[in-house]
């Protein structure tokens, strides 16, 4: 009884709800708490990992780097080892050159010496002194009256009319012979185009115009019409004419006189026969 009257006086037990809500609190609050932690913990441990990944990347560009400077200094060293092997080569081809030239020049330089030694030396020039015109021997007249003597003189006179007579003979008879030979006649044959003023002109009155000019060694040949353009024709015709009777100028000046047909007239061929 006395137990009953003493629990009446406590409370714990009506306000259990507010006791288990307040721990309730209390584990929720501690629970956020460590999660907070953990998370803050987690993320300082993803940085660390993020920069000690960029120390390693970093790190390997750095060796990869030395690798690559060593390569290329390696290989330059390469480089200029090979071209200083080629400059000594070089260098030693131009000296065996440069010797062997020397011993040739030495070679040529013993010879020349071997030569000018064995050279005969030449005598010295004689000079024989003119005579005098006084010492020159003058004929006597003793001699000069044997030369004049002729004692064959008859027969040689007879021998040098025969011979002038056998000459003139052999003269006449080639004058004769070349009289009687035709001299050849320096001809040309000439082609000339004649140009009409219009394709209106009258050709072939153009053509019987050109035909009358005659003079002695002019002989006409044959005739053409050659189409120039717009329907216009020049009368092309031939000629042969002996250079010494025809000038070719005089011949163009009498075609040109014939002003009312002709306005030009070119030389399109000139050949010597």
């Amino acid at each position: 009884m006395a137990t009953a009257t003493a629990l009446t006086h406590e409370k714990v037990w009506f306000e259990k709800p507010s006791y288990d809500k307040a721990e309730r609190l209390y584990f929720e609050r501690m629970a956020k708490g460590s999660h907070q932690s953990n998370c803050s913990i987690l993320s300082a441990g993803g940085s660390l990992a993020n920069e000690v990944a960029k120390a390693r990347q970093h790190i390997k560009k750095s060796l990869q780097c030395m690798d690559d400077i060593s390569a290329f200094a390696e290989n330059s060293n390469q480089d200029v080892v090979s071209r200083i092997a080629t400059l000594e080569k070089d260098n030693q081809d131009l000296r065996n050159v440069v010797q062997e030239l020397r011993h040739i020049i030495e070679k040529l330089e013993k010879r020349v010496n071997i030569l000018e030694e064995e050279k005969p030396s030449l005598p010295p020039l004689q000079i024989c002194p003119a005579k005098p015109s006084a010492m020159i021997e003058k004929p006597s007249p003793k001699e000069e009256d044997d030369e004049d003597l002729d004692l064959f003189g008859s027969d040689s006179e007879g021998e040098d009319a025969e011979a002038a007579k056998i000459r003139e003979e052999r003269l006449a008879a080639y004058a004769a012979k070349k009289a009687k030979k035709p001299a050849l006649i320096a001809k040309s044959n000439i082609i000339f185009d004649v140009k009409p003023w219009d394709d209106e002109t009258d050709m072939k009155d153009m053509e019987s115009k050109v035909r009358k000019i005659e003079t002695d060694g002019l002989l006409w040949g044959a005739a053409k019409l050659v189409p120039l353009a717009f329907g216009i024709h020049k009368l092309q015709i031939s000629c042969v004419v002996e250079d010494e009777k025809v000038s070719v100028d005089w011949l163009t000046e009498q075609i040109q006189e014939i002003e009312d047909l002709v306005q030009s007239v070119d030389i399109a061929a000139f050949n010597k026969i």
